[in-house]
């Protein structure tokens, strides 16, 4: 099996979603990997195992419609893990560590395929296509906003808190690239180990 098939095959979503749900995941993921412009219908609907004319059925408007709804699904993704981490930890330093290291799991449990779900797509779409570079800027909105949140109950000024949040979002991001790229678990822990130090400063 080349690695062509093996990527093809991971991409494939769970059967036993609904259709539409397929679409929008399987959509995701090759964005995720191959970026807006990379991912063709044809292939979606291919990897999704559905027919062409049910991907345009759910999406009428075509690529760009269903690359939004790819996007918000991709948000999400991303937010479950943070909701994790932060969840699992009372320290918000322990908690940043902890999400690094949740990181670094996904990207070696997909084979250093899987980042950031939407950077391909907001480097590719950003000034271009309006409609999806909002969607993308929501979703940092949305990670910001988690981070705050669970900042905010530490006793750290507001003011504060709002900067640290633009720069956990802003680590993790590179962090997560400078793993992929290396195939290596370093730049996330060195990454989880800087954050926690540097929100202690604060307290």
């Amino acid at each position: 099996m080349n690695d062509k098939t093996r990527q093809a095959q991971a991409v494939r979503p769970d059967s036993s979603l609904g259709t539409r749900e397929r679409i929008v995941r399987t959509t995701s993921r090759l964005m995720q990997r191959q970026g807006y412009e990379g991912t063709a219908i044809k292939q979606i609907s291919r990897e999704a195992g559905v027919a062409l004319s049910s991907v345009y059925h759910f999406f009428p408007s075509g690529k760009q419609e269903l690359a939004v709804e790819a996007v918000r699904h991709a948000d999400q993704e991303f937010a479950g893990i943070l909701r994790e981490a932060l969840a699992g930890e009372d320290d918000p330093a322990d908690a940043m560590i902890a999400c690094t290291r949740i990181l670094a799991t996904h990207l070696r449990d997909s084979d250093w395929l899987d980042g950031c779900p939407i950077t391909a797509t907001a480097l590719e779409t950003a000034g271009r296509v309006p409609e999806i570079q909002q969607a993308v800027t929501r979703s940092f909105e949305h990670w910001r906003g988690l981070v705050t949140e669970h900042l905010r109950h530490t006793g750290i000024a507001e003011n504060d808190v709002l900067d640290l949040a633009h720069t956990v979002i802003n680590t993790l991001e590179g962090a997560e690239l400078a793993a992929q790229v290396s195939r290596s678990d370093k730049p996330l822990e060195i990454a989880g180990r800087h954050l926690a130090r540097l929100i202690n400063t604060y307290r």
